[in-house]
């Protein structure tokens, strides 16, 4: 039985360590604002939105050191280096947003039961501000959306941007009114803002967390590709899974019983991958059907 093996590499993430700088100046001055804002003027949505920049800010702490991490070199310890970092960075992300959520979501529940007046026209000003700063902060990952990190990014600034444009409408549907519980309900409303932009934050960093498959990446049209490229009879052991948020990995065993042109094929094959499925990780074993079947063929075999 021969063994053939072959590896294309793809770089590792692009450096946004510019952006990410910028990002947490801008909203960290922008919370420590808010906060003191939302405190003087006893307004609990705009106290909501602080909390949840500042979970934003530790958001982005995190995403740059993953990525910082990421570029690091392997060892003979940790093969793949520390690309991983950015997969646990993504899913601490979603779960700290979720956190931020019980925490808004409690204190709006004591508040609409016991509303408290709130100064609208500070509100509405500072608010604003939030407008300009989250909407200038999501443009600067605008170009980065291949990766989880930096999407996770943009979607938080994004959402953010819209949460601070609710409270601006909110400060001044209360001040037009002078019904209190908008407040406390307009913070519930960001609460289902940023639990619903969330869901799949969390749901895609726990499946590159578990080695699942990418979304985007069709594992049975993956197999049959490789089925069909010439002098491949049969095709096992395939697993396919994120190495880090921009990086994909693909083992296989292929059967290629006349492999003359093993060199040429491996080359070939992993050039199709990393072009036709953004597989740019690709390790293929083939074996030329001897007697001995591999003992990883059949499918429910790991």
């Amino acid at each position: 039985m021969a063994h053939d093996h072959d590896h294309n590499h793809v770089h590792s993430p692009k450096d946004f360590g510019r952006a990410f700088a910028l990002a947490v100046g801008l909203n960290t001055a922008f919370v420590l604002t808010e906060a003191g804002v939302g405190f003087h003027s006893g307004s609990l949505a705009l106290l909501a939105d602080a909390g949840h920049n500042l979970s934003d800010v530790l958001a982005l702490l995190l995403a740059w050191s993953a990525t910082v991490l990421a570029r690091r070199a392997p060892t003979q310890q940790r093969t793949y280096g520390l690309r991983k970092a950015t997969v646990l960075a993504s899913l601490a992300n979603a779960v700290l947003l979720l956190l931020t959520v019980g925490a808004i979501v409690s204190e709006s529940v004591r508040r609409l039961l016991a509303p408290t007046p709130v100064a609208t026209q500070a509100v509405m000003i500072t608010a604003a501000i939030g407008v300009v700063v989250n909407t200038a902060t999501a443009l600067l990952f605008l170009r980065g959306q291949a990766d989880l990190n930096v999407r996770g990014a943009f979607q938080h600034m994004a959402a953010d941007a819209a949460v601070s444009a609710a409270v601006v409408a909110g400060a001044g549907l209360m001040a037009w009114s002078g019904r209190l519980w908008i407040d406390p309900a307009l913070s519930l409303g960001i609460a289902a803002v940023i639990v619903t932009g969330t869901i799949g934050l969390l749901r895609e960093s726990v499946d590159m967390a578990l080695d699942a498959a990418p979304r985007g990446i069709d594992v049975a049209a993956v197999n049959a590709w490789l089925a069909d490229l010439p002098g491949v009879d049969a095709v096992h052991d395939l697993h396919i899974w994120s190495m880090s948020t921009t990086e994909t990995a693909l083992t296989a065993h292929v059967t290629r019983p006349v492999n003359e042109d093993g060199d040429g094929f491996l080359h070939a094959a992993c050039e199709g991958l990393a072009h036709r499925f953004g597989i740019g990780h690709a390790t293929l074993q083939v074996e030329t059907g001897g007697a001995d079947a591999c003992r990883l063929a059949p499918a429910e075999v790991v």
